[in-house]
């Protein structure tokens, strides 16, 4: 009986694992320990891809963000004083890392566009963005999107990716940015204007 009982209460043990905290692992890191450094980049991984890739339309440059802005946040952890969450911490350095590569590409006029896109905006419109003929597929809104967010101001761009695909609340942008909620609801009110305008023109034509 008494095996039995130890046998249940492992089971119970397992089945009631909680992940450990951001807080937690950043304490483990102090103390010299890899794993939660791993662990603790590995749990934002895809989201902070997810940032950079909108804000850049481009898939290697969006992983140069990344490595270039997981790399700053390792080398400044010991800025982060624990006013905001790791997890917002972290995605300001990755956007902000983001922002500088695309500001970098665009200076040697090789933006992250593909190419069709980057024709599009010399006037080349994509056949198969504007044959009336065919209904707009979902790969097509897509990329309209992803041509739409291109043409926002970068405070405007940065703050609807956080809040839009990273999916963080007003006052997790404004701690994010370092602003206020009310310059978070702004940008997003004006970046939803130029949205909508933007598409409505593209799918009209």
């Amino acid at each position: 009986m008494e095996g039995r009982h130890c046998f249940v209460m492992a089971v119970d043990s397992a089945s009631c694992f909680v992940p450990p905290s951001d807080e937690c692992l950043l304490a483990r890191l102090v103390t010299g320990d890899r794993q939660a450094l791993e662990e603790l980049f590995g749990r934002y991984r895809l989201l902070a891809y997810r940032v950079a890739y909108r804000l850049l339309n481009h898939e290697a440059d969006a992983l140069d963000a990344v490595q270039e802005g997981f790399v700053k946040a390792l080398t400044h952890l010991s800025s982060f004083q624990g006013r905001s969450s790791f997890k917002t911490w972290l995605l300001r350095v990755v956007s902000n890392a983001a922002l500088d590569l695309g500001r970098q590409r665009s200076r040697r006029e090789t933006i992250s566009l593909d190419a069709p896109d980057a024709a599009d905006r010399q006037g080349c419109q994509p056949v198969a963005l504007h044959d009336p003929s065919r209904s707009l597929e979902r790969a097509d809104l897509r990329k309209l999107l992803d041509e739409a967010l291109a043409t926002l101001p970068l405070a405007q761009r940065q703050t609807f990716v956080l809040h839009a695909d990273a999916e963080l609340s007003y006052r997790e942008v404004a701690e994010t940015l370092g602003i206020s909620i009310g310059t978070v609801m702004s940008r997003l009110y004006y970046a939803r204007q130029k949205l909508r305008i933007f598409l409505a023109e593209r799918i009209k034509s």
